[in-house]
């Protein structure tokens, strides 16, 4: 990690242009460092002290750096140095960076590439968008079951330098299948003469090319790995994927639901990075939407136009009780959301969590309930402000809240439920789509319950 001590002395060795000194002292730091250092400089600094790295050394930087600094490098490179940094690549990170790319540009990156790293690209860019296979890399180590310990730990380090991790082996037969995988702690501590089929348990855990990404995710969380293989149709192993890039995948899925929960179509880059029209297109459509949805509230005030005109004082609670059934409907559709997400609950679960936000929605609109009346008897006794009726405006007031709090937990905990089974991501029940949904009904509510107590007096 770069200190504050560091960076100064590599700001001076810039400034001084002593790049030679400046090589030595980075070839030994780790190429995510470099990737910091590199995007905390200026743009003519950057290009600089990217162009004096070694080719290896560059090509991983290349590949900790954001997309659109990827993009601007590429643009100042000559041919040959682009071409270098993407041989160099490990190809499921080239993929990625690849995905982003149009198609005209990715095709001339292409014809940069070697025979055999253009073969790799196309074969992982050929696969379903979102899939497994575009994240797999084909750098790993496999082995048969019928060498011994000896002929492995010399395979491996003739042929594992180049391999995306080594902490894995895995074993195939003489058609490529996939039989078995071996963590290199057991051949590090068996005997030499031991046989791989002797080490073998027949236990292990695989993903498929055409798999979702999301699918990943699960596994790697289920069974603790930092690497899986992957097979194609017919069982022979074609590559693996690493717990960096399932970090990556993560990340991106958990931004996307952020981003829906809040009504906004989901960013494909950074807030800095994206321009103006295109965050002003991505949140206006959400937006009119519930701008539109909010109309209803508006027509629902209107309906009840008559016994707000005899009644006013009724009026002056309309933001505290819309406000209670909405708050209470996004809390219940963010736990259910991630709940879902997190595979902690299923569609079957759905009437259980019906029950259980029934009782849940009761008791907070009793505890809701017990507040608000707290405070119209605090306002009457100081300033007599609801007239000789503030008790049943009071009783009003609480069952509403009620009544709002607990339609507001169920609206926000099936929905979701509800749009996943229709074959929708339940994150797009957005909090502030609940909360306008709640708010239509909460008036119905509201005024349906002051018209049934109130009658005789204020109405």
């Amino acid at each position: 990690m770069i200190t504050q001590l560091v960076k100064p002395e590599i700001l001076e060795l810039l400034k001084t242009r002593q790049l030679t000194e400046l090589k030595e002292i980075l070839i030994d730091w780790v190429p995510a460092d470099i990737a910091d250092l590199i995007l905390s400089l200026q743009d003519e600094e950057q290009v600089l002290l990217f162009r004096i790295l070694p080719n290896e050394l560059a090509a991983d930087v290349f590949e900790y750096l954001d997309f659109d600094t990827q993009i601007s490098f590429i643009r100042l490179m000559s041919r040959e140095n682009i071409a270098d940094i993407l041989n160099e690549m490990s190809p499921d990170d080239r993929t990625a960076l690849f995905e982003e790319m149009p198609a005209n540009v990715v095709k001339q990156m292409i014809a940069y590439l070697s025979t055999k790293e253009k073969k790799i690209a196309q074969q992982l860019l050929g696969y379903p968008e979102n899939s497994i296979g575009r994240l797999m890399t084909p750098d790993y180590i496999a082995i048969k079951e019928n060498w011994d310990v000896q002929k492995t730990l010399d395979f491996i380090r003739e042929n594992g330098k180049n391999s995306e991790t080594l902490n894995v082996v895995y074993v195939v037969d003489d058609k490529g299948k996939l039989i078995d995988d071996i963590k290199i702690r057991e051949f590090l501590l068996s005997p030499l003469n031991s046989k791989i089929s002797d080490l073998m348990d027949g236990q292990y855990v695989y993903l498929s090319v055409n798999d979702d990404q999301e699918t990943a995710i699960d596994v790697f969380k289920k069974y603790d790995r930092t690497a899986l293989p992957v097979i194609d149709g017919a069982g022979n192993l074609v590559g693996i994927i690493t717990i960096d890039d399932i970090l990556d995948i993560a990340e991106e899925e958990a931004t996307e639901d952020i981003h829906k929960l809040a009504g906004i179509e989901a960013l494909e880059n950074a807030y800095p990075s994206t321009s103006l029209f295109q965050m002003i297109k991505k949140r206006a459509g959400w937006l009119s939407i519930l701008f539109i949805s909010e109309m209803f509230t508006a027509t629902a005030m209107g309906f009840f136009e008559h016994e707000i005109a005899r009644a006013i004082v009724l009026a002056l609670f309309v933001p505290l009780i819309i406000s209670s059934g909405g708050n209470s409907g996004s809390q219940a559709s963010t736990l259910i959301i991630r709940a879902l997400a997190l595979n902690e609950l299923k569609l079957k679960d759905w009437f259980y969590v019906f029950r259980r936000e029934l009782f849940s929605g009761l008791i907070l609109g009793l505890i809701l309930a017990s507040i608000g009346f707290l405070r119209i008897f605090i306002w009457q006794q100081t300033s007599n402000t609801y007239g000789a009726h503030w008790m049943l405006v009071a009783f009003t007031v609480c069952i509403s809240l009620i009544g709002v709090v607990t339609w507001g937990s169920l609206i926000g905990s099936m929905l979701p439920f509800l749009l996943k089974k229709l074959g929708f991501d339940p994150a797009t029940s957005s909090a502030p789509f609940v909360a306008t949904l709640v708010d239509v009904t909460g008036i119905i509510i509201y005024f349906t319950v002051a018209n049934f107590i109130l009658f005789g007096s204020l109405f």
